[in-house]
């Protein structure tokens, strides 16, 4: 078969320049060399560069800060194979655009055509329409245009005038996107007031699902009011906690008002499984809905699909929803490369992982104490929502409830949604390809959400990577359990300690903020602020220098309290006491060699100017004793050589110790210079405490312990060995001799070496025997 050269050349070209993008790997000079005008625009050279240089530099771009950000690789997609076909069809629309107009109508009907049928049949979307758009937006706006154009009949010509008799009303959930509302009427040009944002549930149901009884009130509100309802967004899939409203009851509430409902969410992905959901499964028969396949088949830069029903094609036409123009078709073509690169198996396999995945975690995750989840249904739920949430000791463990929902004070709220933070990111870091982010619910709070429709695709997540998040979850419970429970007793320590001073900040997650409170007398206030920030950065400084596993730091970079010392996450096995001892010991000890300092300091300066004047009286008392006639320059002289003036030299010398000027008279005389006092200690802190071998600091020995059974050991050990020592008691007999033996010899030992000392020492032998060695030892 013939080959179109230049489609070869294409792929060829573009597999290069794939491979060249993709190569992490640099050369040591490619490392070196460093462009320093990459961030600022330069003139364009007039040579002109070839395709190799212009991708190096295109490759520099790309990975040029990963040195600086490492935590941020991870986010980049791994393009594979059905990748590439993406990217073919964007060059390919390039260059199918340069065909003569009657090739290019035929080509893109076919490619749209395809499409348009491949996806109303994978997503049970009968007689569907299709609308390809980048912005995942945009297919609302037209969606909303054409429905102007449907129920304003007059709006072709009159344009905006037709809306002052009728205002139309847009109702959008509560859990929509952020700003979702906002953007529809800057784009359409309408006025807010044009957008009504319904509640969710608050009594039944799922507080994510869209409240149809008030939604049913506030719309014959606005229809008694004379306003026109025109359109219904809903929600397979909330962007927060992934719930879907009741869409079969939605649109029988659309039919009745004659209003048109748009379905979009990450669990339309499910209509292509071949277990579908009831609620879910009841989007097909909306009027329209938006489909994200980038995102869900991991395929890069492919367009959006918003698929719609509608009668009137002119119409579609006014709205955007078609073009005669056949470059716009053209954006099918990368979508139309990939699915049939993929196939209908290949598509239905991928989120059938994706829901495989989030049934595995949310398994796992009802073993675990302290989570709690938020899942809308148990057996299928392709997004799961977790937090953290502990009972406090007042209340009883058995009694918590199995979802998320539980009335709490805002404070505890507030370190809740602190820790859940901490927890998230954690996560996020710890197991990068699982894709799990932290998300803000209105009534849940800080949780963490895992929706692997949106991510597993693009970041490749597996079974094991959903395990070893599950295990480093039940690494970080005991971590945030330990934190919450020794909060309240940090605190108590602290405002019971003198010097230190309890710091309140709730979005720090870590044990607590203490300040070391620097009391002046001076009222200069930037001479007070100086001086506690310059204690508080040395005893940060200290503090960091202990061999501990806790971490000291200033807090965060923004919004932090100023001159504090943050501490981070503990153990159970943290010593409170001993660290708030430390913290407040040290503070005591930078604070004393300070002043010390200042007091040295003046003290120093005083006893010179005490000195300047005893020198000076000094020497007016040794005029005093050598006369007048001695100061005259001829006549002194001639007097000092007949009857010379014998007089000791006097200085003065400073003792840092005592604080005083003494004479140097005894240093002249001894000719040597005393040493003084012996200066007083430098005040430390006293933290003798007893530690095991191996034991860090601020770690008390818990009762179930490694540290504890040796400490058992040991002590087991020394009191065996104690029994040894004692002397056993045996059977009569020859083995009992031996024993009588050696007694005997230790008491005549014992008996000679206290003769020496004393005596009247009993002995064994008789008194001729006595006197005999007596006058044998005076004889030698």
């Amino acid at each position: 078969k013939m080959v179109d050269p230049t489609l070869a050349e294409m792929g060829k070209n573009l597999n290069e320049a794939m491979k060249m993008l993709e190569d992490n790997q640099r050369k040591v000079e490619e490392e070196n060399e460093k462009y320093a005008r990459k961030d600022i625009p330069g003139p364009l050279q007039g040579s002109g560069q070839d395709m190799v240089s212009i991708l190096q530099l295109v490759q520099n771009l790309m990975h040029g800060e990963e040195e600086e950000e490492p935590s941020q690789a991870y986010r980049l997609q791994n393009v594979g194979e059905q990748g590439h076909m993406a990217l073919l069809g964007h060059s390919l629309a390039a260059y199918i655009s340069v065909l003569d107009r009657e090739r290019l109508r035929k080509l893109t009907t076919r490619i749209l055509s395809d499409t348009t049928l491949w996806l109303c049949r994978l997503f049970r979307y009968e007689n569907g329409s299709a609308y390809y758009h980048e912005d995942d937006r945009e297919g609302l706006l037209k969606i909303c245009r054409l429905v102007i154009h449907t129920r304003y009949e007059d709006y072709t010509v009159e344009g905006f005038n037709v809306l002052y008799s009728k205002q139309p009303v847009i109702y959008i959930s509560s859990a929509a996107r952020t700003g979702l509302g906002q953007a529809v009427c800057s784009q359409l040009g309408l006025p807010l007031s044009c957008m009504c944002r319904v509640p969710c549930n608050t009594m039944f149901g799922s507080q994510h699902q869209m409240d149809v009884a008030l939604l049913d009130r506030v719309i014959k509100d606005d229809v008694e009011s004379g306003k026109l309802p025109l359109l219904l967004v809903a929600n397979a899939g909330t962007p927060g906690a992934g719930h879907t409203d009741k869409l079969g009851r939605l649109k029988e509430l659309c039919e009745q008002y004659n209003m048109w409902l748009h379905v979009e969410g990450v669990n339309l992905a499910t209509l292509a499984l071949g277990y579908v959901s009831s609620s879910v499964l009841a989007a097909t028969k909306c009027d329209s809905m938006t489909l994200t396949l980038g995102s869900w088949l991991g395929l890069p830069a492919v367009p959006a699909v918003t698929l719609y029903r509608h009668e009137d094609p002119s119409l579609s036409l006014a709205a955007g929803l078609t073009s005669s123009q056949p470059v716009e078709k053209l954006r099918a073509l990368p979508l139309w490369l990939s699915l049939q690169y993929l196939g209908h198996d290949g598509i239905v396999e991928r989120i059938k992982h994706a829901s495989q995945l989030s049934q595995r975690l949310l398994e796992n995750l009802k073993n675990l104490d302290f989570i709690k989840t938020s899942v809308e249904d148990e057996l299928s739920s392709p997004v799961v929502v977790f937090k953290f949430f502990q009972e406090y000791s007042h209340r009883d463990h058995a009694a918590q409830a199995s979802t998320i929902q539980h009335p709490i004070t805002s404070n505890e709220r507030h370190i809740y949604d602190t820790l859940n933070q901490w927890l998230g990111e954690q996560l996020a870091q710890l197991v990068p390809a699982s894709g799990v982010d932290v998300v803000e619910l209105e009534d849940e709070g800080t949780c963490v959400r895992f929706s692997p429709l949106m991510t597993s695709a693009v970041l490749g997540t597996e079974i094991q990577d959903v395990d070893q998040l599950v295990d480093c979850l039940k690494m970080k419970i005991p971590v945030l359990t330990s934190t919450l429970q020794l909060r309240e007793e940090f605190e108590q320590e602290v405002r019971r300690t003198v010097g230190l001073l309890y710091i309140e900040d709730l979005s720090w997650p870590g044990l607590g903020v203490v300040r070391y409170n620097y009391h002046c007398d001076a009222k200069n206030d930037d001479k007070q602020e100086k001086e506690l920030e310059k204690i508080n950065t040395e005893l940060l400084k200290k503090l960091n220098e202990l061999e501990s596993d806790l971490t000291f730091s200033l807090g965060p970079e923004f919004g932090g309290q100023k001159n504090c010392v943050y501490i981070g996450m503990v153990t159970e096995d943290l010593d409170v006491s001993e660290l708030v001892e430390t913290i407040a010991a040290t503070g005591r000890e930078i604070e004393e060699n300070s002043r010390l300092l200042e007091n040295m300091t003046e003290v120093v300066r005083k006893g010179i100017q005490e000195a300047q004047l005893q020198l000076q009286k000094a020497n007016e008392e040794r005029l005093l004793e050598e006369g007048l006639l001695r100061q005259i320059p001829v006549v002194g002289s001639v007097l000092n050589w007949f009857s010379p003036f014998q007089a000791s030299p006097k200085g003065r010398t400073f003792n840092l110790t005592a604080g005083s000027l003494e004479s140097t008279e005894s240093t002249y005389v001894s000719k040597a210079q005393g040493t003084g006092t012996t200066p007083p200690p430098t005040p430390t802190s006293s933290l003798g405490k007893q530690r095991l071998p191996g034991q860090k600091i601020f770690k008390r020995s818990l009762r179930n312990s490694d540290a504890f059974s040796e400490t058992s050991s040991v002590s087991h050990c020394d009191d065996l060995e104690k029994m040894d020592q004692r002397p056993p008691t045996l059977s009569p007999g020859r083995e009992q001799r031996p024993l009588e033996t050696e007694n005997t010899e230790e008491q005549k030992e014992v008996a000679q070496g206290t003769k020496t000392d004393t005596e009247d020492v009993p002995s064994d032998k008789p008194p001729s025997d006595r006197t005999k060695a007596e006058e044998q030892e005076s004889q030698r």
